[in-house]
Formats: structure tokens, C-alpha cells, sequence
């Protein structure tokens, strides 16, 4: 376990201005208003929330790999990476089918794009034309063949968080199989790890200031304004995506002992962050760090959450199905049953093909049109510039359904120390700063 300063001025006794999450909330603030009344000085603050992004991204490699290593290591069998990674997928499946399944509905009863009339022959399609080339690009087969990287090194040049992910997997499994003459490499894994969570805890001081950047480029480049003529849509995703988290995932936050209120506040800090940056991978090793000090397991944590950043994608499922539905009612096009049901099967399948790729959400959307031609990709273009305003959306709600994905595989595989967890998540947080277990204790499944 880490310092968990890494994410938060976790000591209660600091005053309210030095917590993380109320500077980050500031930062917002500050951002926006700057956006909304000088736009063109907004803009130029982009390249902050750029720096800061790519600082995170700089050290997400290297945190996979060790969390991976050191956490699989602490298994002692490849029976139980097995079964981590069955009941992930499992969960994933699930989870991501139903999120689409939810788009789906809300879109056919609220139907937001209704009465719209739009044209498609009068749709701007160079708009989206770079969006259907990479969706194009991103085929499942490619999508497969692209997690094999090119040489060992080369995913963590590339910052390739699933060729991270399988170059780690092996290199703990060839661990587990050496076993005790590993051990010596093992330590240094977990020396190294406490060395770059304190220097994560570095790069962290400067959210506020990312968070700034970005969102005052985002307010001054699209404008709040921007989101009036198509406030109907982005009001229902905003509320379908809600309900999701509220309802869904609080029932198996619920049926699994613990509350997904107390959850978000536990996470606070980092939902902030991605809010601000429109990323949830800025927040990627803050939530590993905070996951595993809640009393996740750390293999668990090390295995479910890179991956649901590719495989379980709530957010960018519901925002997919419902913005196609959107483009359909707004052009007047018709979609039988079977239109609907091929679209959520394509739909299954681009947002694994398209994952981990900049811009996925759109881009998802874009190949899953290109492939269901009753809807016309041109019409992609009527929400291209709310987009943005969505993304934070689908990042927020992609962020909280890892987070849960991360408990509820713990406790199913018995590896979630309950007590810990629901102390952390009652506001009680214990400080372990020098804590080298390479797992957290396991307790019984309630």
C-alpha cells in the first residue's frame, strides 16, 4: 500500500483549501468563468491541460507493470490470475451490454432528435470524415493484433496501455513460475513501486492546474452556449448516464455491502479531475492507489482496472446507442427491430475494436454507423460540436464503473478486506504509508 497522499491531503486535520479535491473544484471554477467571458484567452490555456494529461500518461506504463508484477507475484498461482480475469471479463460483458441496452431504451422513449427534420444531404460529412478513417482503422482483428507489441519495450514507449497490460501478465506469470530465485527482482518491483507512487504524488500538486487549463479551453472554444440547440440530447445522456450509475451500478454496489454514494465521495478528488480534463486516464493512478488502499486486492486491482479502461466502457456504451438513435430521429430515418438489434450487436463489437484509442467515444460511434446503414454517418456532424461536453460525461461515468468493477471482482474472489473498506469509504481513513504487503488482506466473501 501506498501513500495516499498521492490523491489527497488525506489527513483531516488540514484545512479544507489544502484537500486536493477543493482545489481541483476551484481550479473549475476559475477555468470556466475565464472560458465564458474572455474566450479567446480560454483557448490559450489549452496547452496546460495538455502538459498535465501527458505527465499522467508518462507514468501510467511503468504503474501498470509494477502493480501488475508485484500484486501477481503475491498469488503464488497462475489458478488465481485465471480466475481474476474470468469473473473481470465476466462482469465486463455484462455490464457493457446492458449500458448499451440502457442507451437504447431511454433513446426510444424520450427520443430526443424528434421534430429536429434534418436533411442529411445538407450535413457538412468532411466534418466527420477523420472519425469514420480511424473508425475504419480500428477493426477487432486489428484491435487484437495491436496488443501484441513490437518489441518489449516498445508498449512502454508507446504509453499502449493494453500492451502494458499483456507484457506485464507474462512477465508476472514467468515470475510465479520461477518463484523463489524471482525474488530478488520481485523487491526491486516493490521498491520501485513506492519510489513512482511518491512521484505520482508530485505530478498530482499540479492537477489544479491542468484541471484549469483545460476547462477554460473547452468553455472558450465551444461555448456554454453551444449546447442550447442541442440541450435535449446532451440533457438525456447527462440523466440516462445518471441513472446508470445511480441506480444500477448503486444496486450492485448495494448487493455486494457497500454504498455507491459513499464510493463517489470517496473519489472525489479524482471525478473532479477527470471532469476538468475531460480524461479518466489522468485519474488512472490515482484510483489504482485509492482502490488498493480501500482494501482491494492488489492483483485485483492491478488486472480490472487497466483493463476496464478498454473493456468496460459504461460511459461511451450508453453515449453510443443513444447518440445513434439521436442521429436516426433527427434525420427522419426509420429503424425496425432488427435495425435496432444489428446496431446494438455492431455496437458490441466497435467499442472493443476502437478502445484505447483518442477520441473513442466518437470514433465508436462512427464505425458502428459505418456498419449499420440505415443511419447515415453524415449525420454524425449534428452533435460533433456538444461532443465535448459529452466526453466529460462518458469519462465520469467510465471512472465510477471501474472503481465498482474493481470492488465487486475483489469481493467475489474473496480478496476484499470489508472492514478496511467500509471504514475508507465511512470517512475513516487509515494511514499506511510504508505498508509493503504485495496484496491486501483477504476476507471472507459476505
Amino acid at each position: 500500500m501506498h501513500d495516499l497522499r498521492v490523491t489527497q491531503e488525506a489527513h483531516t486535520r488540514h484545512p479544507f483549501y489544502r484537500h486536493l479535491y477543493f482545489q481541483v473544484l476551484v481550479a473549475i471554477i476559475i477555468g470556466a468563468l475565464l472560458g465564458h467571458f474572455n474566450p479567446g484567452l480560454g483557448e490559450q490555456m489549452k496547452p496546460l491541460g495538455d502538459a498535465f494529461i501527458k505527465l499522467v500518461k508518462m507514468i501510467i506504463a511503468p504503474v501498470i507493470f509494477l502493480t501488475i508484477v508485484t500484486g501477481l507475484s503475491g498469488m503464488g498461482t497462475l489458478r488465481g490470475v485465471g480466475s481474476v480475469v474470468t469473473k473481470a471479463f465476466g462482469y465486463f460483458l455484462f455490464f457493457s451490454t446492458l449500458a448499451l441496452i440502457v442507451g437504447l431504451i431511454v433513446a426510444s422513449v424520450v427520443q430526443p432528435g424528434a421534430g429536429m427534420n434534418i436533411d442529411p444531404a445538407t450535413l457538412d460529412a468532411k466534418a466527420v470524415a477523420t472519425y469514420a478513417e480511424k473508425a475504419h482503422e480500428s477493426t477487432l482483428t486489428g484491435f487484437l493484433m495491436d496488443i501484441i507489441p513490437t518489441t518489449l519495450t516498445s508498449a512502454f514507449n508507446q504509453g499502449n496501455i493494453l500492451q502494458v497490460l499483456f507484457v506485464a501478465i507474462l512477465f508476472g506469470i514467468s515470475v510465479i513460475l520461477v518463484g523463489e530465485r524471482a525474488k530478488p527482482v520481485v523487491d526491486l518491483c516493490e521498491s520501485a513501486s513506492n519510489i513512482l507512487f511518491k512521484f505520482v504524488a508530485i505530478l498530482m500538486k499540479a492537477a489544479p492546474i491542468g484541471a484549469f487549463g483545460a476547462f477554460a479551453f473547452t468553455i472558450g472554444k465551444y461555448g456554454i452556449g453551444s449546447i442550447i440547440n442541442l440541450a435535449m440530447l446532451v440533457g438525456t445522456f447527462y440523466l440516462t448516464a445518471a441513472i446508470f450509475v445511480v441506480v444500477i451500478l448503486g444496486a450492485v454496489c448495494a448487493l455486494n455491502g457497500f454504498s455507491i454514494f459513499k464510493l463517489i465521495a470517496y473519489l472525489k478528488a479524482e471525478l473532479l479531475l477527470v471532469l476538468g480534463t475531460s480524461s479518466s486516464e489522468s485519474a488512472l493512478p490515482a484510483l489504482m492507489e485509492k482502490m488498493e488502499h480501500a482494501g482491494c486486492a492488489r492483483p485485483v486491482v492491478g488486472l480490472v482496472v487497466p483493463t476496464g479502461y478498454s473493456f468496460n466502457l459504461d460511459g461511451t456504451n450508453i453515449y453510443m446507442t443513444l447518440a445513434a438513435l439521436f442521429i436516426a430521429q433527427a434525420t427522419n430515418t426509420d429503424l425496425s427491430l432488427g435495425d435496432q438489434i444489428l446496431l446494438l450487436l455492431v455496437a458490441m463489437l466497435s467499442s472493443k475494436g476502437a478502445a484505447g484509442v483518442t477520441g473513442a467515444g466518437f470514433i465508436t460511434l462512427a464505425a458502428t454507423l459505418s456498419v449499420v446503414p440505415s443511419v447515415p454517418v453524415a449525420g454524425m456532424a449534428l452533435i460533433l460540436g456538444v461532443d465535448r461536453f459529452m466526453s466529460e460525461c462518458r469519462s465520469l461515468t467510465n471512472f465510477i464503473g471501474n472503481a465498482v468493477a474493481t470492488v465487486v471482482v475483489s469481493r467475489w474472489e474473496g480478496k476484499l478486506d470489508t472492514e478496511r473498506l467500509h471504514k475508507v469509504l465511512g470517512g475513516h481513513e487509515l494511514h499506511l504509508p510504508h505498508h509493503k504487503d504485495k496484496a491486501a488482506p483477504a476476507a471472507p466473501a459476505e
